[in-house]
C-alpha cells in the first residue's frame, strides 16, 4: 500500500472509533506537521502505522485533558511524540506556557512513557535525521537478538556507542565500554570496518588508526 492512502485510511480509522471532544481535536489538530510526519518519518522508519495514535488523549496532574502529537504502544514501551515548531513553542512561548510544557513531560516520564520531542524543522528538510534518532530510542526498548543479520551483540553495542560520541569511536572508547582488552576491541572494529560499518582514521602523521568513523548504513542494524 502507498504511504498516502495508508496514512488516509490511519486516519479515517481513529476517526471512526472516536467521538465528542476527542474526534475534534484528531479533525483539528492532525495538520501539516503531523501528516508530515506520519509520511516522511514514521512511514519509512515501520512500514505502517500499527499502534500509533494521532492526538492521544493523557489526563495531566491538573486533571485537564491533554493530547500528544502521537503515542505509540506496544507491550515493551509507550512512545510519546511531540511534533514541536519554532514559533509555538519558542517565540510565542511565555514563561507560564514554558513551565507548563516541561512538567507535561515529566509528568508523562511518571506515568512510563518515553518522550521525544522531534523539530518540525528536521521533520521538513532532514527526516533521515529523525528516523536515526527514533532508531536509537527504540533499539533500547525492542528485544536483543544475537546474532541478526550478521551483526553480533558486541557489534551492535559498539554501534550504538558511537551514534551517542558524534560517530568517531576511538579503540580506548570500545574497550572502556565493553570492558574489553585494546586487542579484542581493536579487532572488534576491525571486523566491522570489514563489513563495511565503520571506517578508519589514522593520525596526521598517517601511522597509525586513532579512531574508527561509523557509517551510516551502520544504524540500520540497530
Amino acid at each position: 500500500m502507498h504511504v498516502e492512502e495508508a496514512h488516509r485510511e490511519f486516519i479515517r480509522d481513529h476517526l471512526e472509533k472516536r467521538s465528542g471532544e476527542r474526534r475534534g481535536r484528531l479533525e483539528r489538530g492532525h495538520k501539516e506537521a503531523e501528516a508530515l510526519f506520519c509520511r516522511s518519518v514514521w512511514w519509512p522508519l515501520q512500514g505502517n502505522f500499527e499502534g500509533l495514535h494521532p492526538e492521544y488523549e493523557v489526563t495531566d496532574w491538573r486533571g485537564m485533558s491533554y493530547f500528544c502529537d502521537f503515542v505509540w504502544l506496544t507491550p515493551f514501551l509507550k512512545l510519546a511524540i511531540e511534533i514541536k515548531g519554532f514559533g509555538p513553542h519558542v517565540r510565542d512561548m511565555d514563561r507560564q506556557k514554558y513551565c507548563n510544557e516541561l512538567n507535561r513531560e515529566t509528568f508523562l516520564t511518571a506515568l512510563g512513557f518515553q518522550v521525544v520531542s522531534l523539530a518540525y524543522d528536521d521533520v521538513q528538510q532532514r527526516p533521515e535525521l529523525c528516523i536515526t534518532l527514533l532508531k536509537l530510542v527504540l533499539s533500547r526498548f525492542l528485544p536483543k537478538e544475537a546474532p541478526r543479520g550478521g551483526v553480533t551483540v558486541r557489534e551492535r553495542e559498539l554501534i550504538r556507542l558511537a551514534c551517542r560520541l558524534g560517530g568517531k569511536l576511538r579503540p580506548r572508547d570500545a574497550a572502556e565500554h565493553l570492558e574489553l582488552n585494546h586487542r579484542t576491541a581493536v579487532q572488534t572494529l576491525k571486523e566491522l570496518c570489514e563489513k563495511g560499518l565503520f571506517v578508519p582514521e589514522g593520525s596526521l602523521a598517517g601511522k597509525r588508526v586513532v579512531r574508527y568513523q561509523l557509517q551510516a548504513m551502520a544504524v540500520s542494524y540497530l
